[in-house]
């Protein structure tokens, strides 16, 4: 009897030897292809929040046109710009933001491979939250806000890596990016055609804001604001940007695009 099942007993053992084997070679490769997707992966959590911190809500001056829409401009790692697609771009939706215009990076996205820069609220267009809400009695409801869509005005950039994106700091994506952004243009009277009044840049060296003004040229007067409020009055859009803090704040309100009043407390 003992002979009868001694070879299926060493069967079994040569079959659970093998298996533990290919478990054991099937961990080693995962643990291979881990350790190399991870090499990969250069940036670091920390990098990816010192970028974001760093370079949202900056202000540069733009060098290039930047076409409206989503898509918006392309630009390498090694400073080229996908100028075929700029072009398509420009043709299909038109101008966002001219050369010499102040621009502010409004929100980052770093992906596998790139990283994408929304310029003045991005490309996107769509109803405000406020012209979805209707009114009425039963099926008879009215919108509270003239339907009309909104105008996308912006734009955005995105930089792209032929690898990874490797672990950088602030100056050097900066630093790329200066074929089309200036970070370090800080004098007021080159950012604006001849075309813009003389009080208004004079308002703009002064650092002060003006009635008249359009959002980017209190931009490059007095920078991002350290609150922005929002409503809507008789169906206009107010936009009130806040500096500062009591005693001393400023109020600079805005009706669409223009500054309608500032107001000192």
């Amino acid at each position: 009897m003992p002979g009868i099942f001694s070879k299926p007993g060493i069967a079994q053992e040569s079959a659970r030897r093998n298996r533990i084997r290919r478990a054991a070679s099937l961990a080693l490769a995962m643990a291979v292809v881990g350790v190399s997707s991870f090499a990969d992966q250069r940036i670091t959590r920390d990098s990816r929040i010192e970028l974001i911190r760093g370079l949202a809500h900056e202000i540069a001056v733009v060098k290039v046109v930047l076409p409206r829409g989503k898509r918006g401009l392309f630009l390498s790692s090694q400073g080229q710009i996908d100028e075929e697609k700029a072009k398509s771009q420009l043709q299909q939706n038109g101008v966002a933001v001219r050369s010499g215009m102040p621009v502010q990076i409004t929100k980052i996205r770093i992906e596998s491979n790139r990283i994408l820069f929304e310029i003045n609220g991005g490309g996107k267009k769509g109803k405000k939250w406020y012209q979805r809400i209707q009114i009425g009695v039963g099926s008879a409801t009215a919108p509270i806000v003239p339907d009309s869509p909104t105008a996308a005005y912006g734009s955005s950039i995105t930089l792209t890596f032929p690898g990874k994106v490797p672990d950088m700091t602030v100056e050097q994506v900066k630093a790329m990016l200066v074929p089309v952004l200036d970070f370090d243009r800080r004098s007021p009277t080159v950012l604006y055609t001849p075309s813009v009044p003389p009080e208004i840049k004079k308002a703009i060296e002064n650092h002060q804001v003006i009635v008249g003004m359009d959002r980017d040229a209190v931009l490059s007067s007095k920078g991002p604001p350290d609150r922005k409020v929002r409503e809507v009055r008789k169906g206009v859009e107010i936009e009130d940007w806040i500096y500062g803090l009591p005693p001393h704040v400023l109020f600079v309100t805005f009706e669409g695009d223009t500054v309608a009043s500032v107001r000192q407390h």
